[in-house]
């Protein structure tokens, strides 16, 4: 970005949850990216979803790792704030997974080459038997909490909009399954990797499986904050954009999984000599995140606000959704964001 362009603020503060898809903030600051468009950056690492909202809704984050379906929530007041989010740029499409504990699927017979639905149906009879499960998603608000759900579907719709589920934030989802608090959770990687690892669990499919290919993860800003910021928003999302275009080319990955340890965002041992079908898994999620384009899209939007209605119980008017869609995305600024990323 030209150095002529006056940012409106220079000093942000970043958050992000520990999970591989925050890695284009993690490496946008490692490779000075952020420097070379005039910011200085604090990533600031966030507990759980709740707290990086709450946070970012009343401007202790500048900017912020989200979940795209607190987007949707926010605009209709769902998530109990009403602060409008918006957002210039995703950063992951439909990476959620689901992963049950070895145990119950020793119990179940649940085979690898078992269908999502083959899965499900075998969970839900056990349910229907009046074994106690507990499942765990990351957030109200969320692909994983709607792709459980579809999931469960898939086997039995009444259970699905009837069972009760945990809300635990990423990192404790592996704790609290050695702790026998959750027999199963839907969450983004490196979280199911880890506990397959460690011999916790079996994942058992991907939301690529049961969901469209919608937006999981977005850079995300007040609507003020955009309003009062329009350059530095500009800045800030074509450094992420040069950091996703470089970490899809890297050969070198070695780098980006260090990066990813010093965040102890990995916290297990793989690498091209042990595990390595997992080290490679990883490597090939991060290298595609995002299937065509970052630029935001209506529709999964729309799609999010549907399932808002399906699974909330939300009685959310269709025009109102539409138009609500295309309020929270600033393609303007992705665009020039864009041209920038192209010309660095």
């Amino acid at each position: 970005m030209s150095h002529l362009v006056e940012l409106e603020k220079t000093k942000l503060q970043l958050g992000y949850i520990p999970l591989l898809d925050c890695v284009a903030l993690l490496w946008a600051k490692q490779r000075g990216f952020f420097e070379d468009v005039g910011l200085d950056i604090t990533l600031v690492q966030e507990a759980s979803w709740a707290s990086l909202r709450d946070r970012l809704a009343f401007g202790l984050l500048d900017a912020a790792h989200c979940l795209s379906a607190m987007l949707p929530a926010a605009a209709v007041a769902a998530d109990q704030i009403g602060i409008p989010l918006q957002t210039p740029l995703i950063l992951s499409e439909n990476r959620a997974f689901i992963s049950l504990s070895q145990k119950l699927c020793y119990e179940l017979n649940i085979q690898k080459q078992d269908s999502a639905k083959t899965s499900a149906q075998k969970l839900v009879q056990k349910i229907k038997a009046n074994h106690t499960v507990s499942l765990a998603h990351v957030f109200q608000h969320s692909i994983h909490h709607y792709c459980l759900r579809e999931w469960l579907a898939l086997a039995d719709s009444d259970l699905a909009h009837s069972i009760n589920v945990k809300t635990l934030a990423p990192p404790y989802m592996v704790e609290a399954l050695n702790n026998h608090l959750i027999d199963g959770f839907c969450v983004g990687e490196p979280w199911n990797t880890q506990a397959e690892l460690l011999g916790l669990s079996h994942l058992l499919c991907s939301s690529q499986d049961i969901i469209p290919n919608v937006a999981d993860k977005v850079l995300a800003v007040t609507q003020d904050w955009a309003q009062q910021h329009p350059n530095t928003l500009i800045a800030l999302t074509s450094a992420i954009i040069r950091a996703q275009r470089e970490l899809r080319e890297i050969e070198d990955f070695a780098p980006v999984w260090q990066l990813l340890i010093d965040f102890e965002v990995i916290q297990f041992n793989c690498s091209p000599e042990v595990h390595v079908e997992k080290y490679f898994n990883i490597q090939n999620i991060i290298r595609n995140f995002i299937e065509d384009n970052a630029e935001p899209k209506q529709k999964d939007f729309a799609w999010l606000f549907q399932q808002m209605q399906k699974w909330h119980s939300s009685n959310l008017k269709p025009a109102l959704c539409t138009d609500s869609a295309q309020n929270l995305i600033l393609l303007e600024t992705y665009s020039a964001a864009f041209n920038e990323a192209i010309k660095s």
